[in-house]
């Protein structure tokens, strides 16, 4: 009978070890990925936010040595009177985005968060600005 009282401190803590590593895994395993985070970002603000009208200032595409490439529009728009500039990463809307007819000074309708203008979207996957 000693031998079971003396391990069962043991085995109290180890049971609590494996059931802080399980938590730990789900909790990791539920985590985002940027991609899943900014489709989200788009997602709400083409619900949420207000329009306004903007100009495009360029599309660039930049190529990152252990990453594939990305393009940016970069786009200009005017909000109570702050003028804004931001860039959007339209790698994910390609299919969506004719990036030759994207042309600077292009006339389009940006959709901001009213809570926060500096956070604005051009496109979406269910909302696009571009006056083409």
């Amino acid at each position: 009978m000693s031998n079971v009282v003396r391990f069962y401190p043991y085995l109290v803590i180890g049971a609590a070890v494996l059931a802080l590593l399980a938590t730990a895994l789900l909790v990791r395993s539920r985590r985002k990925s940027p991609e899943q985070r900014e489709r989200e970002r788009r997602l709400r603000i083409s619900e949420i936010g207000r329009i306004t009208d903007g100009t495009v200032i360029d599309v660039t595409q930049l190529t990152a040595k252990d990453a594939a490439e990305s393009q940016l529009l970069i786009f200009r728009y005017d909000v109570a009177g702050v003028s804004y500039e931001a860039s959007q990463d339209i790698t994910h809307l390609r299919h969506l985005v004719d990036l030759h007819s994207c042309r600077l000074g292009l006339p389009v309708s940006i959709r901001y968060d009213p809570v926060n203008p500096g956070n604005s979207i051009v496109i979406s996957e269910n909302w696009t600005g571009l006056r083409l």
